[in-house]
């Protein structure tokens, strides 16, 4: 009976699972899952109002990609693409107080975007601001952006 209960507890939860795949790399992360750049995106702006902070502004790269590219004879890679960029002051004021440079890593920013060769799979990207070298204040900031990626995929 456990076994049963245990595999109708797997085959119901399995539709609530996405496919995730995470590449840490030394100054960005991406992730990418399936679904819907709407989606995606709605949940990643979600997941910044969930933090009690807004978004400062989007750069519609893709359209920019797209716009300047039929002037240069080149095609976009991507379908969609945005940079939603946003900015904690607590952690912003902490992070400038212990080194007034790393105000290079304000506004933070999130890149949500969907490639031309992959479709179906939205992908999401940050830079690493411990990529330089850590501190405190530094994976704070790391930490932020990982956790509104990590809310935007449910």
């Amino acid at each position: 009976m456990n076994r049963c209960l245990v595999l109708c507890a797997l085959l119901l939860a399995a539709p609530l699972l996405q496919a995730e795949d995470w590449q840490e790399q030394p100054g960005r992360v991406v992730v990418s899952t399936e679904g819907e750049f709407a989606d995606v995106r709605q949940n990643v702006g979600d997941a910044i109002v969930g933090q009690g902070l807004v978004e400062s502004s989007v750069s519609h790269v893709g359209e920019m990609l797209e716009r300047t590219g039929r002037d240069l004879g080149t095609t976009s890679v991507f379908a969609e693409a945005e940079v939603v960029e946003f900015c904690s002051a607590a952690l912003t004021q902490a992070m400038t107080a212990a080194d007034p440079h790393a105000i290079v890593n304000c506004p933070y920013r999130i890149a949500v975007y969907t490639l031309t060769a992959s479709p179906g799979v939205v992908y999401l990207s940050y830079p690493r601001p411990t990529a330089g070298g850590a501190t405190p204040e530094l994976e704070a900031v790391e930490a932020l952006l990982r956790l509104v990626v990590e809310e935007s995929l449910f």
